[in-house]
């Protein structure tokens, strides 16, 4: 990478910055993921070395800018994984991953303390994320912090709530209340997963996958009878659909 943004190096590496890389460094880091739920090993050890290279990359315009480099990165995170894993490399005792993670939190807290009156636990939550991915985090942190429903169907309740209110907020016509009613449901939904003990990003991922699986076969069994799905009627289409179900 050095040699790439070096002088005599490659004209389209050596202008990059920052602000241009980011934009790869999200969609590698997606198509790590997209492998991994393919089970496709082959294709993710080409992924992993691609994701890799985006870290060599931010690391080298550092470097070339005298902030810091590979090295300080490794030894950052070799020091950190060390600091935070007291129950490997130290004396604590962490027998469960619950309790890790209350040792990982409160270790992690205390690196980065805030001056008082102007903290809050939400401070912790990356909000340069997927929006659905912050929602989960943000309602986790809240939980720990005692703010949360006493039971399950309490979730539940809100749910039909909410979707209530998007109801009526459709029904008035206006387009920023029903934006912000959609919000609350979905994040709402976030919570109902948490409860459930799914990761909200994964589930949607996993139900993407088979949406596309599933409209392909419809699209196939389409083209085998001679049709476009714009001629096709909407029982046909639903019982391709059913096929593609039982596959």
């Amino acid at each position: 990478m050095a040699r790439l943004r070096a002088p005599g190096g490659c004209p389209w590496d050596r202008e990059q910055s920052f602000d241009t890389i980011k934009r790869y460094t999200l969609e590698e880091t997606y198509e790590v993921i997209d492998a991994i739920e393919r089970r496709d090993w082959e294709n993710l050890r080409e992924e992993l070395g691609d994701f890799l290279l985006q870290a060599v990359f931010h690391a080298q315009m550092a470097s070339e800018q005298g902030l810091f480099d590979i090295d300080d990165c490794l030894r950052a995170i070799n020091e950190k994984l060390i600091r935070r894993h007291p129950h490997v490399f130290g004396d604590v005792d962490a027998t469960t991953p619950d309790e890790v993670l209350k040792n990982w939190d409160q270790i992690k807290a205390s690196e980065k303390p805030k001056p008082a009156g102007e903290a809050s636990i939400l401070d912790a939550v990356n909000r340069v994320q997927p929006a659905l991915m912050e929602a989960n985090e943000i309602s986790k942190k809240a939980a720990k912090a005692g703010f949360e429903w006493e039971k399950f169907d309490d979730v539940v309740a809100k749910v039909e709530e909410e979707l209530a209110e998007l109801k009526a907020a459709r029904a008035s016509g206006q387009a920023s209340e029903v934006e912000g009613e959609l919000g609350d449901l979905l994040f709402t939904v976030v919570n109902l997963a948490r409860w459930s003990q799914v990761d909200p990003e994964m589930a949607l991922r996993q139900t993407n996958l088979k949406f596309r699986r599933r409209f392909t076969h419809v699209e196939k069994r389409l083209r085998e009878a001679g049709k476009k799905m714009s001629e096709a009627k909407l029982e046909e289409m639903e019982t391709y659909w059913q096929e593609a179900k039982q596959a």
